[in-house]
């Protein structure tokens, strides 16, 4: 993980002013760590949030704040946005393959002087059984195939199906949130639509009935999606697992839980009693 947030405590910051107006915060969002996060702060008159989806979902869960959907264009965009919102704090809880969006993220709050901090879950990490492939990006997955045809699981989003294209001899079963579409033009493929938290029992079940031979994956970490791998591990099936991209080093914690107590620390920097 990146640079330690600041923590906070009774010893180390005043009490904040409860006559103070609500701070208000940019939530970079589109995961579960984001919707905990906005969760709990929509309980929180102290704090107003501003939920920000990149928009591709179509059809998002709704959240009990105020939301915004597409992009702001591009780092100068966000920090334009920011400086007209009069925002005062910004968290990052992207995916942790979001890469663009966080290094514009950390640009945008470096121009304007505005806080960020990153909630970025742990990787997952291998266990005893898994055999695992490391893929730098999606397009390495295709070398750790191989050429013999395979019936291959992928679940790394919509976005970077394309690369498959260039490996036709396999039987790909695709599943993502979003409908496939003409995003992977191959002789064989089945598509399936669905939105985790996914259990162990309905991975191995699917896996088997699939007949899924080997799994592609982006190291995501968290626990919606870690069913499948304990699946994989549990049937002897190979991962080919995609790295996670570099990511900006800013001050970051775990979970929603641990961006609380920098949010105070932000509250008091702006007023005490």
């Amino acid at each position: 993980m990146s640079g330690a947030a600041d923590q906070g405590s009774p010893a180390s910051h005043p009490t904040p002013n409860p006559d103070a107006p609500p701070l208000r915060l940019l939530v970079l969002g589109g995961t579960t760590e984001a919707s905990a996060l906005v969760a709990g702060l929509a309980r929180k008159p102290e704090v107003a949030v501003t939920l920000s989806l990149a928009g591709r979902t179509a059809a998002p869960r709704p959240e009990p704040v105020s939301t915004r959907i597409g992009g702001f264009g591009g780092a100068e965009g966000l920090a334009r946005w920011l400086s007209e919102n009069g925002i005062e704090a910004v968290i990052d809880a992207t995916h942790p393959f979001a890469a663009r969006i966080s290094a514009n993220a950390a640009a945008a709050c470096r121009a304007v002087a505005v806080p960020l901090l990153a909630v970025r879950r742990p990787a997952w990490e291998r266990e005893p059984g898994d055999d695992w492939i490391a893929a730098a990006n999606v397009p390495d997955c295709l070398d750790a195939l191989g050429t013999a045809p395979r019936t291959v699981f992928l679940t790394i989003g919509r976005q970077e199906l394309a690369a498959f294209a260039r490996a036709p001899q396999h039987a790909y079963v695709v599943r993502t949130i979003e409908p496939v579409g003409d995003a992977l033009p191959v002789p064989n493929l089945v598509t399936v639509s669905a939105r985790g938290p996914f259990t162990l029992a309905d991975e191995i079940r699917f896996m088997r009935e699939a007949r899924i031979e080997v799994l592609v994956t982006k190291n995501s970490g968290g626990a919606a999606t870690y069913p499948k791998i304990e699946a994989a591990r549990r049937l002897g099936l190979p991962v080919v697992i995609v790295a996670r991209p570099a990511l900006p080093d800013v001050p970051a914690v775990a979970d929603a839980a641990g961006a609380l107590p920098w949010l105070r620390a932000r509250r008091t920097e702006r007023g005490t009693v």
